[in-house]
This record gives C-alpha cells, structure tokens and sequence, in this order.
C-alpha cells in the first residue's frame, strides 16, 4: 500500500510532480512504533491463523449468522402473514371495506418508483458485487466454512 507526501517542488515543477510514493512496508520496517502498534505482519488477521483455525472461525461465524437469519425470518414471516390473515378476517367479516382496485392502482405505482430507484442504483450495486468477490477471492477459506457454516445454521 503507498501513500502520497507532499514535498517541496522548485517553481517549474507541475503539480503532478511535486508528490513523492512513500511505501508503508518500507516506512513501517523504519520506524518501530509501527510494529508495536499494529504487530510485525500487519496484514489480514485470518491469515495469521492456520487453515483448520480459518474454516472453523468461518463455520462458527456462518452458522451464528444462519441461526440468527432464521430466527429473524420465520419472526417477520409470521407477523406479516398474521397481519394479512387478520386483515382478511376482518374484511370478511365487515368491520373493514378494503378498495381493492385503488390498492392495485398504488401497487402499480409503487412498482414504477422501485424501477426507476433500481436503475439508478445498478452501478452501485454492481461496485459493491465486485468488492464482495475480491474480498471472498483474497480469503477464499474463511468464506467457505462461513458458507458451510450458513447452511447449517439455516438448517438447525
């Protein structure tokens, strides 16, 4: 990783030119606060670790997040079907007139909005699936016992 320092540059000079790269691998062998601070490999902490230790940190993170998912998930699909269900049995029941051709009428629209919004996102969306892939390429073992892991959780 290089970082830019400003320098003094004689007159002449364009703008462009009066920067110099300085390499954070070279700085940080130079100056020993640096590896007290942030250790000698100051790299990726999972690499650190061996493959078994990096499977098993994936698997219990991804199972962890599975559970949860699910717990989540069945919550907010029970409180939305029993909020339909409710509804239902109150329009048939007569306590609520329900003007279905104007809730068509705002589905629709809402579609339309979400279209549009949708659209003008793709790009960001598509910076954030190619971030997500370099991040699952550079630890590529941790993500798939946090796969592995996932599955499992949904399954319990």
């Amino acid at each position: 990783m290089a970082a830019r320092r400003p320098r003094t540059a004689p007159e002449h000079e364009s703008d462009d030119d009066s920067y110099e790269v300085l390499d954070l691998t070279e700085y940080a062998r130079r100056h020993h606060w640096w590896n007290r601070v942030f250790g000698r490999n100051s790299g990726p902490i999972v690499e650190k670790y061996s493959v078994a230790t990096q499977i098993v940190m994936g698997g219990v993170t991804g199972w962890c997040a599975g559970f949860l998912f699910q717990k989540v998930g069945k919550l907010a699909a029970t409180a939305v079907g029993g909020g339909f269900l409710l509804l239902q049995i109150a329009s048939h029941s007569g306590y609520v007139q329900v003007d279905w051709k104007r809730v068509e009428k705002d589905v629709n629209k809402a579609k339309k909005q979400l279209k549009k919004r949708a659209n003008k996102a793709a790009p960001e969306i598509n910076t954030l699936i190619e971030e997500s892939t370099e991040f699952i390429k550079q630890n590529i073992v941790v993500s798939s016992g946090f796969v592995g892991g996932f599955l499992l959780g949904l399954a319990s």
